[in-house]
């Protein structure tokens, strides 16, 4: 039996994005009072659900860990026996359900009531338990599940992760929660070593920094420019300041002047008054910078001019910087 497998592709999709629209459509104060819950609170946003709806709080909990809001997952069956002790007075905690009766998730609400611990609520049913116990309650129903029974969570787990999602860049938002604070929480990550690595980092310098004073002779300099494996040399005047830059590129466009390798200087070659970066800024800056001169490299230069170190784009990609 032959499947239209994109037709039924396009069916889900066309589905769950109705359900996200009509979710949008559907935010109202508690939306505020939820995201006001979660910014004056002294302590942490637990996030708490069962089955689909735990999935999908333990991915929320993530987030909003993640940009800004202190959060964690507790499972509410464990929380039955002994994680209840995690939850303070001072937490806020976020229950998930879409039916609004699961079980687990109610058997906790006595306790969390008792501790006197805000909750917000967020279900598909406004009349459940659970949403009429809850301090603010969200509504993430939606008109179908993209199931063909109607019975697989499907529309509902996009629902909730979207609403989930809408809280946590408004936390994010209203904290004022930077790509830099996002890269702290993230170091391993890519995002991490662009926004956090810093030219300091990559740059070759010491022995490893090519490097010629304004006298020296062409042919030596190609020889200091093949062992630092840079593709390119720093050239320095004789107070040890940055005078000019020669690259492998420059020694191409050399072949087409009349110019006698075996006799000039590199003075009479190079480039002067070159594009430089000063030691501590990101090697994310010093991406941007070579991308829109289209350049290759970079020598690091500190405030007198006097070279500390270069780096080309290879260090860059080896860094994960591109």
């Amino acid at each position: 039996m032959s499947h239209d497998h994109i037709a039924v592709g396009q069916r889900v999709l066309n589905i769950e994005a109705r359900a996200v629209d009509a979710l949008r459509d559907s935010l109202d104060n508690n939306f505020v009072r939820a995201c006001d819950l979660m910014l004056e609170a002294r302590g942490r946003v637990i996030v708490t659900g069962m089955g689909k709806s735990g999935h999908v709080g333990s991915k929320l909990a993530a987030t909003l860990a993640s940009t800004g809001t202190p959060a964690f997952f507790v499972h509410p069956g464990e929380a039955s026996h002994g994680d209840l002790g995690m939850i303070t007075q001072d937490d806020v905690v976020l229950a998930l359900s879409n039916s609004g009766e699961t079980a687990e998730v109610l058997a906790i609400l006595p306790v969390i009531k008792r501790k006197g611990t805000q909750l917000i609520g967020m279900t598909g049913r406004p009349q459940s338990a659970l949403a009429q116990l809850s301090d603010v309650h969200l509504t993430v129903a939606v008109a179908e599940e993209a199931c063909p029974h109607n019975l697989a969570p499907t529309s509902s787990t996009t629902a909730a992760l979207a609403m989930g999602d809408a809280l946590a860049i408004a936390l994010l938002e209203a904290r004022g929660f930077t790509a830099e604070d996002f890269a702290l929480s993230h170091p391993g990550g890519s995002l991490g070593r662009r926004l956090l690595l810093k030219v300091d980092d990559i740059m070759h310098s010491g022995e490893d920094l090519p490097e010629v004073d304004s006298t020296t002779a062409l042919t030596e300099a190609l020889l200091e420019m093949t062992r630092k494996g840079l593709g390119m040399t720093a050239i320095t005047d004789p107070d040890g300041r940055l005078a000019g830059i020669f690259t492998d590129g420059d020694l191409r466009r050399m072949l087409d002047r009349d110019i006698d390798i075996r006799s000039a200087t590199i003075a009479e070659v190079m480039i002067t008054d070159p594009i430089t970066i000063e030691p501590g800024h990101l090697a994310a800056e010093a991406l941007q910078i070579m991308e829109s001169r289209k350049i290759n490299g970079l020598v690091v230069c500190d405030d007198q001019r006097r070279p500390l170190g270069a780096f080309n784009m290879q260090d860059l990609l080896r860094a994960g910087v591109v």
